[in-house]
């Protein structure tokens, strides 16, 4: 099964260090940065606003598990965000591409 996998972080320098590593690392076929985001959540018991981006992973589920360790290692957040959600459909030559491009 492929996945998208959504993961927020606080600045464009840790955004490419993660999207470089992922690609280059075959754990992740594509990473889009989106810029301009702000999110609001509860921590240490105070509600806090941030401004982050976010990373738009495109990955295989055979992958993920190695993708969330390699993100877990190198983010800055003790409890950084890794969401996975399956692709249920898309264009077959993209999903071909996304499965080779991930195969170690």
């Amino acid at each position: 099964m492929n996945l998208v996998v959504l993961v927020t972080v606080p600045n464009e320098e840790t955004a490419k260090t993660l999207a470089r590593t992922l690609v280059e690392e075959r754990l992740a076929a594509c990473v889009n940065i989106v810029p301009g985001l702000t999110s609001v959540y509860r921590w240490e018991g105070k509600v806090v606003e941030d401004a982050e981006l976010l990373l738009v992973i495109k990955t295989t589920e055979a992958r993920f598990a190695a993708l969330e360790a390699r993100v877990r290692a190198l983010h800055p957040y003790t409890v950084p965000e890794v969401i996975a959600l399956p692709i249920q459909a898309g264009a077959r030559p993209y999903l071909e591409w996304l499965a080779a491009e991930t195969q170690g």
